[in-house]
């Protein structure tokens, strides 16, 4: 059998110097094949191979010159083939080139969206100096603020219009901005002026209730035939607040101003989607999807256990003395976010305007129900859900303490899933209040240096003291968020690397990020206890015994070599630079960040350790 066997390597991901003059190449040898494939010569089937026919004919010299261009012109490949034949036809140009355009394309449109979900700050309503909050023009005005600080994503707390009995997530139309915050145009606007600047607008969607001044609620309370269903309506108290003009009691999980709504109800189901549509088609990049685990109840709404079956019902009044089997978490709404994902992605084809969602779900020790959220490895549902462990570090200040509740994340995380954390939201106090001043450097430190999307309540950056005058100090806790967070982007390591413990006490966590075939990686020590410490890390071999101090919570460490076997921290925080060229560099309250040369660190501490990668 005689065939033709493309001499150019299948292997060319591994020869080209960059995506695009990857795909260049391809492209132009795909046209050199097409017009090689259209010269002279005479066709003739080959026997025994169905379909496939070959250029030229044996015989004298003219018919070997004509060998010469023997090719297979098969359109497509026939069922049933064997692997031999499938490998021919696989290593033609019209098969191969496609693919590796594929290929190079996909590289790129992920490389595009690791760069979209870098940050997330999320917007607090703080009244200005006037009284009132910013709105939305307010924050048109602070856009600077977050490209200086090379922000990615802006996640805004609720602006629907709102009676406001809690902050914003009791809507009355999800279709309107409240007078409060300004008008549709001022969002429009806003809108077009982040994507200019490249920044991506992520909303806060509250699909759980609505507030009670809503309009399906009010025609749900008259009796309307459509609308009577739109809501959880049932005879009942406690959670069940009694209606006059219904004549019916209707569910509240939250506020009895935030009526539950009905999600068994397909009506409901399409409005909510529809609504959906309403703001991607205004050109929102995604979603914070709001208490999703309330969405649907039992449909027998049952009474919820006891957690104390003794203790009289009366008595019970807050939601930690009842087990919530049939209000939380119940069977179809994975189902219904993974709609709602389906829908998402239909405005994700657009080049670069990828749909982003994420879910928020307070599970706390049930962390394997908050993973669900992630989806299947055949379905996708939320880019990821929310980590809200990170928010119980002030409970227990120590290094032991922090890497069980980093753990908590990455132990349990699914395969190829991508991390997030946050340390701060509208539902907690910042950390300068629940952990202490002397705590924000070190744990915006951490928040900056762990694998995936950090959140950063809007504050926390400045430590909830002066900007003004902290840029004009180059120590200042703006000065280091800045820092760490350019460098988190530049480099690789900390940006995609690999995760991995090294050392965890009372006082210190420290970890290390890495990304193999890189001359250089990055150790963290990071102070979370009480008092001042030394940490001995000569029994990690694969660290070189100096490391030189990138850049430290105390500027006065800055630059310095420390030994492995002697790296002093105050409380607060340290991390460091490992590189293969000569140094490290850590970074801490006094913490530093160092560089390593000559030595290569990948292995250290992570024998009999969690090694997770920071990337999907």
């Amino acid at each position: 059998m005689l065939y033709f066997e493309d001499s150019i390597s299948h292997s060319v991901f591994l020869k080209k110097s960059s995506v695009f003059s990857g795909l260049k190449e391809s492209l132009d040898e795909f046209k050199k094949s097409q017009r090689w494939q259209h010269g002279a010569g005479g066709v003739h089937h080959e026997p025994g191979v169905p379909g496939c026919r070959r250029r030229g004919v044996s015989g004298g010299p003219r018919e070997k010159n004509q060998d010469l261009a023997e090719e297979y012109t098969q359109i497509k490949p026939y069922a049933g083939m064997p692997k031999e034949v499938l490998l021919l036809y696989s290593s033609q140009a019209r098969y191969r080139v496609p693919r590796e355009i594929l290929f190079w394309l996909i590289v790129a449109c992920t490389l595009a969206l690791v760069a979209l979900t870098v940050t997330v700050i999320a917007l607090s309503r703080a009244a200005s100096a006037g009284g009132r909050p910013p709105g939305v023009p307010g924050i048109q005005e602070q856009l600077h603020h977050f490209e200086y600080l090379n922000i990615k994503s802006v996640w805004i707390s609720p602006f629907y219009r709102s009676p406001m009995k809690d902050f914003g997530y009791d809507v009355e139309d999800f279709r309107a901005i409240d007078p409060l915050f300004g008008t549709m145009h001022d969002f429009e606007e806003l809108l077009a002026e982040m994507h200019n600047k490249g920044l991506k607008l992520i909303m806060d969607f509250i699909p759980n209730h609505t507030s009670d001044r809503h309009r399906w609620f009010n025609l749900s309370r008259t009796g309307d035939t459509h609308y009577k269903d739109y809501y959880v309506s049932i005879f009942g108290n406690s959670s069940w607040t009694y209606d006059d003009l219904r004549g019916q009691c209707y569910l509240h999980q939250f506020l009895k101003e935030q009526p539950d709504l009905n999600f068994r109800n397909p009506h409901v189901r399409q409005e909510i989607i529809d609504i959906i549509h309403f703001w991607l088609g205004k050109g929102v990049d995604g979603f914070r999807m709001d208490a999703v685990k309330h969405i649907l109840e039992a449909e027998h709404l049952r009474d919820e256990p006891q957690v104390d079956p003794k203790q009289p019902p009366e008595d019970v009044t807050t939601e930690w003395e009842l087990y919530h089997d049939y209000t939380t978490s119940q069977l179809g709404l994975h189902d219904m976010l993974r709609e709602w994902r389906a829908e998402m992605d239909i405005y994700s084809r657009e080049p670069g305007r990828y749909r982003f969602m994420v879910t928020e779900s307070y599970d706390y020790h049930e962390v394997e129900k908050t993973m669900m959220y992630y989806g299947t490895p055949q379905v996708k549902e939320s880019d990821f859900p929310f980590n809200f462990y990170l928010l119980d570090l002030p409970q227990n200040p120590s290094g032991m303490w922090v890497k069980h509740l980093v753990h908590l994340w990455m132990g349990n995380m699914p395969k190829g899933q991508w991390p997030n954390w946050v340390v701060g939201n509208h539902d907690r106090s910042r950390i300068a209040s629940s952990a202490g001043q002397i705590y924000v450097r070190v744990i915006n430190m951490l928040l900056l240096t762990l694998p995936g999307t950090p959140t950063t309540y809007n504050g926390e950056e400045i430590g909830m003291e002066n900007i003004n005058v902290q840029k004009k100090e180059p120590g200042s806790v703006l000065a280091q968020y800045r820092f760490l967070s350019t460098l988190r982007q530049s480099e690789l390591p900390l940006h995609r690397g690999w995760f991995c413990y090294v050392h965890a006490d009372a006082n210190v966590f420290s970890y290390l990020r890495e990304l193999e075939g890189l001359g250089r990686a990055f150790l963290m020590v990071l102070n979370f206890g009480k008092e001042s410490a030394i940490t001995d890390l000569s029994s990690v071999r694969e660290l070189p015994d100096q490391l030189k101090v990138l850049m430290s919570t105390n500027q006065v460490n800055s630059g310095k070599v420390l030994q492995k076997s002697h790296i002093p921290t105050e409380l607060g925080v340290f991390e460091d630079t490992c590189q293969r060229n000569p140094g490290i560099t850590a970074v801490g309250r006094q913490q530093h960040r160092w560089r390593s040369h000559g030595h290569s660190p990948r292995a250290a501490g992570c024998e009999g350790s969690e090694r997770r990668r920071g990337d999907s």
